[in-house]
């Protein structure tokens, strides 16, 4: 981290060795953009993806697990690894806390063993070694060789479930463990049940809690092949089921097979009921075709990656490219069933006729280029995430900050449901209630503790944290009160200024007034004497000492960041921090140090999430996501060139490691999406786009409405990084931006490239 030029030297290293292992594709058709999809990118470092099987959006990610604990297991896979426990059906894409892991299968030959075994001794349990080059991933399919059994495990899945297709290469016993107390969390209060229902089928359920508190999920599997099973309490064997629920359940289902045969299982989940899982499984996966499913993935991937086609460029930038647009379509994840049925925030089961509904929102990191790029790509999805989260908003009492599984999980800061809607709002997507919605974005900006469903005190702690009433009743955060004081005080004022573009376009000028006069909160944190944004404390002092390279882990003024990076952090009013540092010649020098300075960091405990450094610029984490482009309102667009360049050639590689921090959801793949093609999301809210240095010769986005966008770079090379001139439908633009209203008309923007700045 405080040496980013050695350690990306290290991972160009890992990817030309690993060359030959990422070119394996099970795609052979030259105009499908699957075949540039690394599965493996961000699987290893800190990036927290997994490589396994899933569709857009799917509620089922089918997956191999290697490790359950630590920062590095928030995937449940981990490129480093030397063993497998197992395939389990739920994980998340590249976030900072793990859970999920629902429903472990790992097939066996010869004698059952019941407990994990270690990374360590593998042997001492039933985890199973294996070898990356026995290893092949596409979209929707995953595939390797468990060397201990000598059995290849094959997986595919439909939206809401999986198929596992086993070949055992041993004649005699064998089996499928399914482990119900396997988590990639630490489970606080687990409970498990078995169903046997036949020969050929079973179900179970798993309630747990972890990241999300409380938590209900239920399979149904079918098999192709009879078994006998035996269950495991507590790791003795149990002659007959438990009516009630248990704490550690584990059931070994044995067969006879022959050399080369296999064995498949398809397995349907829901957060419902066993009937839900069980409707889920026929309605998608009703016979025994294990490559018809597998097709059908891949098809559903290569229908959501033509979205966007790019020529030129190199083979690399095209797989980190497609890779990013294969992550930013995992998920928000299906949370309904076939039927609409779905647990609400309240916990309770609910039905609709239509409503789709889904689950995963990490909208501290995705209100910044997810949800706007979504916009662009797929805005009826965006109406269906809006609906959400307002039907969330029904059931549990305030639009959530990160939600997973039904659960307000009380994590990070800010209330980012509010750009995601109102970002949705200014662009004219608007298949929701509007009154509703503007309704909730602006109790979301309250310190409201009433009728609202908080799942656990911390939570509620988190969920509506004291600096909102501060906020209110202070006109400030103090700094000695309220934990994270400066970044929830910035993000609050551009929340604030977000509400009242909406407040306006309704015509409530008083709404518009008030949050209008709140998003300039951000004004009262910056010191003139050090040139940073500060806490302050109650008393109206700065806290000290200060130190602007100073980091403790959520636990200082500053959310994953220190000084340098939250600084910068109003994207709202780019003009107002230029006034309040001084001028335009000091607001330049400044973001000149932020990119140049010493990457050096300082406390005991600094985060791990400021990674990615260039100087003390950060883009391993979103708080510094817009910055590059900063440049652009004062004169300098070459910079902004410059500078988006060097990230996306120093800080995405095709390899493991290909991520300089948490995928974190789709937003970090976001970013490289957008500024690859050549603008970028600056300000959701505003419906403006920041024009950058575009990577491909061409870019032909197809639009929902059938039009097309298309981006064309001429004289385009990794020399000829900046932009001579701009034409948008021929017109040449005198500012570095464009609207979105001119993006979805169709057209074309062009570019000249040359090897001078201008």
């Amino acid at each position: 981290m405080k040496n980013i030029k050695i350690y990306f030297l290290l991972l160009t290293l890992i990817s030309l060795l690993s060359f030959n292992k990422f070119t394996k594709t099970t795609t052979k058709r030259s105009d499908d953009n699957t075949k540039y999809v690394n599965t493996f990118i961000g699987t290893g470092g800190h990036g927290h993806t997994f490589p396994g099987a899933t569709t857009p959006y799917g509620m089922v990610q089918l997956s191999p697990d290697t490790r359950t604990l630590g920062w590095d297991a928030c995937g449940g896979y981990h490129y480093t690894d030397t063993s497998i426990l197992g395939f389990s059906h739920t994980h998340l894409s590249g976030t900072g806390i793990s859970d999920l892991g629902d429903f472990l299968f790992m097939p066996f030959s010869g004698e059952a063993k019941i407990i994990p075994g270690t990374p360590e001794d593998p042997d001492s349990g039933y985890r199973s070694r294996f070898n990356h080059d026995n290893e092949v991933s596409s979209p929707g399919f995953y595939s390797v060789l468990l060397k201990d059994y000598n059995i290849k495990a094959e997986l595919t899945a439909s939206k809401r479930a999986g198929l596992h297709r086993y070949t055992f290469n041993k004649e005699g016993k064998s089996g499928i463990i399914i482990d119900l107390s396997h988590t990639i969390y630490p489970d606080h209060k687990p409970n498990h049940q078995f169903k046997l229902i036949s020969d050929t089928e079973i179900a179970g359920y798993k309630g747990s809690g972890g990241w999300a508190v409380t938590q209900d999920i239920f399979f149904n599997a079918k098999f192709n092949k009879p078994f006998t099973v035996t269950f495991f309490e507590n790791g003795k064997k149990i002659e007959t089921l438990p009516n009630r629920t248990s704490k550690k359940l584990v059931a070994v289902l044995t067969f006879n097979t022959k050399a080369g045969e296999e064995v498949l299982a398809k397995v349907g989940i829901s957060s419902v009921d066993y009937e839900g899982a069980n409707k889920n499984l026929e309605a998608e996966i009703n016979h025994w075709n294990f490559d018809k499913v597998k097709n059908e993935a891949h098809e559903t991937w290569k229908k959501e990656l033509s979205k966007i086609n790019v020529k030129g460029g190199t083979d690399d930038e095209k797989t980190i490219f497609y890779t990013g647009l294969y992550h930013t379509s995992i998920s928000p994840n299906t949370f309904s069933d076939v039927d609409f049925s779905y647990r609400g925030m309240d916990r309770e089961i609910h039905q609709s006729d239509e409503e789709k509904i889904y689950t995963v929102f990490s909208l501290w990191d995705t209100f910044r280029a997810y949800n706007p790029l979504k916009t662009i790509t797929d805005p009826e999805k965006t109406n269906e995430f809006i609906n959400t989260l307002l039907t969330k908003y029904d059931q549990g009492g305030v639009l959530p900050m990160w939600e997973l599984q039904g659960n307000y999980t009380g994590c990070m800061i800010g209330y980012h449901s509010v750009p995601v809607i109102v970002d949705a709002y200014t662009k004219g997507i608007r298949g929701y209630d509007v009154k509703k919605a503007y309704e909730a974005v602006v109790h979301a900006s309250t310190y409201d503790t009433l009728d609202i469903f908080f799942p656990s005190e911390r939570v509620k702690n988190i969920l509506m944290p004291k600096g909102k009433l501060y906020n209110e009743t202070m006109d400030f955060i103090p700094a000695d009160l309220e934990n994270e004081s400066v970044s929830k005080a910035l993000e609050y004022a551009y929340n604030d200024w977000c509400i009242a573009q909406m407040a306006k376009d309704l015509g409530n000028t008083d709404d518009y007034n008030r949050f209008m006069k709140r998003s300039k909160k951000y004004t009262q944190y910056y010191d003139t004497k050090t040139g940073f944004m500060r806490g302050k404390n109650q008393d109206g002092k700065w806290r000290e000492p200060f130190d602007p390279r100073y980091s403790k882990h959520r636990k200082d003024d500053y959310t994953e960041g220190n000084a340098y990076q939250w600084s910068w952090f109003v994207p709202h009013d780019v003009e107002g921090l230029v006034d309040l540092v001084g001028g335009k010649e000091t607001f330049i020098k400044n973001l000149d140090v932020l990119f140049s300075t010493s990457s050096e960091l300082t406390g005991d405990d600094v985060s791990g999430d400021i990674s990615g450094l260039i100087g003390q610029y950060a883009h391993g984490n979103e708080p510094s996501h817009h910055i590059s482009h900063m440049y652009n309102f004062v004169g300098q667009p070459w910079k902004t060139q410059d500078v988006t360049d060097q990230i996306m050639s120093e800080l995405y590689f095709n390899n493991p490691n290909g991520l300089a921090g948490n995928e974190d959801c789709g937003q970090m793949s976001a970013w490289y999406v957008l500024n690859a093609m050549g603008f970028y999301s600056f300000n959701p809210g505003d419906p403006t786009y920041s024009i950058g240095r575009p990577i491909f010769d061409k870019v032909e986005i197809n639009l929902p409405t059938g039009k097309k966008f298309i981006i064309k770079a001429k004289n385009n090379s990794s020399e000829n990084k900046y932009i001579q001139a701009t034409k948008l439908n021929g017109k040449e633009l005198e500012t570095p931006f464009f609207t979105h209203k001119q993006l979805i008309a169709g057209g074309k923007l062009e570019f000249k490239m040359g090897k001078q700045p201008k």
